[in-house]
């Protein structure tokens, strides 16, 4: 199975939870057991998993801006945004996450987050599952 995920973004830096869509889909299929990739297409985006929970949701993007603060880089001459291509390397741009009876297996406070960093944009992810 391969399946794209279109993102719709709002703002600059936003965390998206995409969980249900990704288990939607998963579910359409009737795949038992594997594993399921996710593939971000763009270099100012990242995949990650965490609690989605209001504060910590803040904290998450309130630390990416900590670690790579808009500054004077060079890339800023074509684009004006390598402050986001930076903190996508924090991130990176796939997942891997095994499933059982159709399910996926996070955790009970996992969930599976699309970061934009340089929105609001439409995106694309690759959505690619695996038999066991």
């Amino acid at each position: 199975m391969r399946e794209i995920l279109q993102i719709k973004t709002r703002k600059r830096t936003e965390f998206l939870d995409i969980t249900r869509d990704v288990q939607d889909l998963l579910s359409e299929e009737g795949i038992k057991e594997g594993v399921m990739v996710l593939y971000s297409r763009h270099t100012t985006t990242g995949l990650t998993i965490n609690e989605n929970e209001e504060g910590l949701v803040a904290d998450m993007e309130q630390i990416l801006w900590k670690l790579v603060p808009s500054a004077d880089y060079r890339h800023d001459r074509i684009d004006n945004n390598a402050d986001s291509h930076l903190r996508s390397l924090i991130l990176g741009q796939h997942l891997v996450i095994p499933f059982s009876n159709n399910i996926l297996d996070l955790g009970s406070w996992q969930r599976i987050f699309f970061v934009e960093l340089d929105g609001p944009r439409t995106r694309d992810i690759i959505v690619r599952v695996i038999r066991d």
